[in-house]
């Protein structure tokens, strides 16, 4: 479904990523396992096509399509959706609205909003009728964007783990959001430094310095990255844009 081949992206003269292959099938889960400063944000921004993220080299393929060029809005009616470190805010919207909107535009059979929130550990009779607005918390809004990314169904969803702010229950959340997606007929890309969620995955992969290092079965990468990754030399010093954003 997904084939990242041999792509380069440079950004200010400096090199973010080199030399990166990747492959996602149809309903797998595919984990990215990376420390911070490794690529693994600018990995999921040149995929789902955001501004600035452009490759200098190499092609992005989505079932057989080249979308390296394609803007965001036309890779997300493809059926890819990414979910952000920092969730947006919809002042005036509700949380039933929210996921609705989303369910509209699933490329599979999707479950309810109440199911979704259920699934990342939300009781919907307390969280339906509220606002997707600042008067819900960085985890609730993180939540609920997991939600959603249920309710869409997408082809393809990339996970961007944000790197720090998760707890046990929303690990396990998580987990159960992924199988739940890959069950009903989504591929996952899993981007994380979290070997606990990681381990869910078909494949996973080891990044560093902006290129796979090694490939193959989770609870075997997971070892090599808690063994060898957890400080590295190699890591990317952030943007200043990249520092903004987060």
């Amino acid at each position: 479904m997904l084939h990242v081949a041999d792509v380069e992206l440079v950004k200010e003269g400096k090199p973010i990523l080199h030399d990166l292959n990747i492959q996602v099938g149809e309903a797998e889960i595919r984990s990215i396992l990376g420390v911070n400063g490794t690529g693994k944000s600018t990995l999921a921004y040149a995929i789902m096509g955001l501004s600035g993220y452009e490759p200098t080299a190499g092609r992005i393929l989505f079932e057989g399509e080249d979308i390296a060029r394609l803007s965001i809005s036309e890779r997300a009616k493809r059926g890819i959706t990414l979910a952000w470190q920092e969730p947006a805010r919809f002042e005036g919207l509700t949380v039933a609205e929210y996921l609705e909107v989303g369910r509209r535009h699933a490329s599979h059979a999707s479950l309810g909003p109440g199911e979704c929130l259920e699934k990342v550990g939300l009781p919907p009779t307390k969280y339906l009728r509220r606002a997707v607005d600042g008067t819900l918390s960085g985890g609730e809004r993180r939540r609920i964007e997991l939600a959603s990314v249920l309710a869409m169904s997408p082809k393809l969803a990339i996970l961007d783990e944000p790197d720090s702010g998760i707890d046990a229950l929303s690990i396990e959340n998580i987990v159960d959001v992924i199988r739940t997606l890959s069950r009903n007929g989504s591929a996952v890309l899993l981007i994380t430094h979290h070997e606990e969620v990681a381990e869910v995955a078909d494949r996973a992969s080891s990044l560093c310095g902006g290129t796979i290092l090694k490939t193959g079965e989770p609870t075997a990468i997971a070892r090599f990255y808690r063994n060898h990754c957890q400080e590295c030399p190699h890591v990317n010093v952030p943007l200043e844009q990249e520092t903004n954003h987060a």
